[in-house]
Formats: structure tokens, C-alpha cells, sequence
């Protein structure tokens, strides 16, 4: 389910949070589905139940998951949670594209980049 790598300098808890996003996202997780619980997850990747709690917390702030008391933790809704991280993504691009043109990187170069990522997600998914 998850892979956490020690060495990273990120944080455990962001790590699990990444983990359970990208699932999400990807519908690995469906909606309403059961998350597995703090003591189940920490045992099995052998961590602080703190860890996961904090993690649980996060994502459940940021509308990733719901909770429901004596039921445990569930994933949000697909849709919420697609709008939800293409707000993050959106507000992260602005503000990188914000500090490029402090940069002064012309939109054109910026478009071009685009473009070739756009081209390299076609390519990949045939």
C-alpha cells in the first residue's frame, strides 16, 4: 500500500499523506472506502500511531478523507478530491510562475514547456 523511504529528508507523516493522495487520485482508494486504521497502518509499517494520526488529521483537514466517530476513516468523494488537488496544483503553479517571470523567463519559453509536457502525457498514454 504505502512505501516509506527512511532516508528521505521529508518528513514520515508527509510521506504517508503523499502515499494516501496518490491513491486517492488514482482511485486506488475509492470513494467512501475504509481507510485502515491508525493502529492497523502504524503496525503494519512499523511506526508511531502518532504518525498516522497526524497524517489522518492533515488529509482530513485538507479534504482528502472524512471521519466518522467509532467507524474509523474514509476516502472523500472522487470528484471533491480531484477539484481539491487541482486547486493545490493550480496555486503551486502560480506561484512558481509568479517567481519564473521574476525571473524574467519569457511566457513563450513557459508555453513551449507546456507543450512538450502535454505531448509526453499523450505519448504515455497512447
Amino acid at each position: 500500500m504505502l512505501q516509506l523511504n527512511y532516508r528521505d529528508a521529508k518528513p514520515i507523516y508527509e510521506q504517508i499523506k503523499e502515499g494516501i493522495r496518490h491513491l486517492l487520485l488514482t482511485n486506488a482508494i475509492a470513494a467512501d472506502e475504509k481507510l485502515p486504521s491508525v493502529r492497523e497502518l502504524a503496525s503494519n509499517l512499523a511506526i508511531n500511531p502518532n504518525t498516522i494520526q497526524r497524517a489522518y488529521k492533515e488529509l482530513e483537514l485538507e479534504g482528502y478523507v472524512y471521519s466518522m466517530k467509532g467507524k474509523g476513516t474514509f476516502a472523500s468523494a472522487t470528484d471533491f478530491i480531484h477539484k481539491s488537488r487541482e486547486q493545490e496544483l493550480l496555486t503551486t503553479f502560480d506561484d512558481v510562475v509568479t517567481e519564473l517571470f521574476l525571473l524574467d523567463v519569457p511566457k513563450e519559453k513557459l508555453g513551449c514547456r507546456m507543450e512538450r509536457l502535454e505531448q509526453r502525457r499523450i505519448d504515455a498514454h497512447g
